[in-house]
This record gives structure tokens, sequence and C-alpha cells, in this order.
């Protein structure tokens, strides 16, 4: 692919990735509500964000994660006032997710398989420990200020439970679909190229 082809290219995966967390998050939840009129949920929309940091590194993956999660917030009365930390904190592990498989671990420059699910898998746990320590960390100070003290102590043990769910299920399935993903996109030549990858790209 020439620069400006691949340019189009990622742009294009970071809208799919957009779309598609989104869609998982929106569609595939199991909503559970809390009181105060609160809630949380079991969802795959992290995995998502992950896939996309291994796909496209951290800066894009974790933008269009968080764009779609956003969305999927914005357009629901009970998530919509948590839309501003959804965005960063998806976004954020996108970039962890990003910089431990590309920066560390290099894994678009790597053939042997089991080296590459090693890190992939380590980028993955990276990226989603993060969000199991702080999505109930910042929710609880971000709901101390919108509904109160009451209302953040008592939700706080079930986002806790609900984001490690998350956390466990999102990087089985984050891993297994990139593992999955990366041979064929990298046979058919679209495998997209990340600092020394461009020259695997070109040579494929």
């Amino acid at each position: 692919m020439v620069q400006k082809n691949i340019k189009a290219y990622k742009i294009a995966l970071t809208g799919l990735m957009a779309a598609l967390s989104y869609v998982v998050f929106t569609f595939l939840q199991i909503k559970i509500p809390l009181p105060g009129g609160d809630a949380t949920s079991i969802h795959l929309g992290n995995a998502v964000c992950v896939l996309g940091a291994l796909l496209l590194g951290g800066p894009l993956g974790g933008i269009g994660g968080a764009i779609g999660m956003t969305i999927g917030d914005l357009l629901d009365p009970v998530y919509i006032t948590y839309a501003p930390k959804t965005f960063i904190l998806k976004l954020c592990i996108g970039l962890i997710t990003g910089f431990v498989a590309h920066r560390l671990g290099r894994i678009t420059t790597l053939h042997d398989n089991r080296k590459i699910f090693n890190r992939v898998l380590a980028a993955s746990i990276c990226g989603l420990v993060f969000n199991v320590i702080f999505d109930p960390l910042v929710g609880y100070y971000y709901k101390l200020l919108i509904i109160g003290k009451p209302a953040a102590e008592l939700t706080l043990a079930w986002n806790i439970t609900s984001t490690s769910i998350n956390a466990a299920v999102s990087t089985v399935a984050a891993t297994a679909a990139y593992m999955a993903l990366r041979p064929a996109l990298a046979k058919a030549g679209l495998l997209p190229p990340i600092g020394k990858s461009k020259l695997e790209n070109k040579t494929a």
C-alpha cells in the first residue's frame, strides 16, 4: 500500500471499530439495574477497543473504541452522564494496550505465533487491568459529584464486579479475535503497518 492508501485504510478501520464497539456495547450488553436509578452492564465493548489497539496501534484503536462506547452512553438515558468518563477511560485502554503490544512487544514484526500470542495476551491484560482499577475508582468519585456519596458507595461493589467480569471475557475475546484475524489480514496484505511493520507489509 502507498502511504496515502495506508492512511485512508486506517481511518476506515478506526470508523469500523467505532461502529462495532457501539453495536456490541449497546445491543449485546446485559444491563444490571442498581440503586438510585443507576446501572452497570456486562458487555464486550472493551474487547473491541483492545482489538482496535492491537490492529491499529494505541491512539487509533483507543479513539475508535472510545467514540463508539461514548455514543452508546450519549444515546442511553441511564449512562448519558458518564459519557466524558467513558471516552477518557476507553481511550486509555487503547493507548496502554497499543503501547505494550507495539512499542514494547512489536507484535507486527514477529512471525512466531507463540511469541505473538504471549505478547498480545500481555498487552490485552495490561489495558484491561487498568480499566478494572480505574473504571470503578474514577466512577466512584465521578458519582460523588453527580449523584451524591450514598449512591456512589452503594454501586461501587457492583461496578468492581462487572468491570472484572468484562475484563476477563474481553481479554479472551480480543486475543482470540486478533490471533484469528492476523493471518488472514497479513496474507491479503491488509495488516495495518505500525512502526517497523511497514517493511513486513511491503514484503508480504
